[in-house]
């Protein structure tokens, strides 16, 4: 009883900490990441001319930042389920979503950058926010409930 007591208290502290990154990595992102972009849309952005881009230097700052939300959410996953097949599954869907969403936010970028100012705004924000967490933990929760 006491060792799954304390069990249960590591991975509350784990999960914790897991989500102090999340927040971390939030809260320090004009600092740790490239990105011209989140001034640009804190501002009246329709009005204002695209900001002045390295897209080599934006492409791993954005992939970076993505991949460090990702690994930091499979952690979550993993802590959670403890299911190594959701896990592998997990990966494929960040990977997969992951290209996805690189290769669409470049391809609006320098395609239709000007006149597609919001499909930038969100598709950056899939990448740049550990929004696919919230969609995964309830359906796996889901999933494992119905098995």
């Amino acid at each position: 009883m006491l060792k799954n007591l304390l069990n249960n208290k590591l991975k509350f502290a784990v999960g914790l900490f897991l989500i102090f990154l999340l927040v971390a990595i939030r809260a320090f992102e004009d600092s740790i990441f490239y990105d011209p972009f989140l001034d640009y849309f804190k501002l009246n952005y329709n009005s204002l001319p695209l900001p002045k881009i390295d897209v080599v230097k934006l492409f791993f700052s954005l992939g970076f930042r993505f991949y460090l939300n990702s690994i930091i959410s499979l952690g979550l996953i993993r802590l959670i389920f403890n299911d190594a097949k959701m896990i592998k599954f997990s990966i494929f869907l960040y990977s997969v979503l992951g290209m996805i969403l690189m290769i669409s936010f470049f391809f609006v970028l320098i395609k239709f950058g000007e006149t597609n100012k919001m499909n930038l705004f969100y598709i950056r924000r899939f990448i740049i926010q550990p929004i696919f967490i919230m969609l995964f933990l309830p359906a796996f929760y889901y999933q494992k409930k119905m098995k």
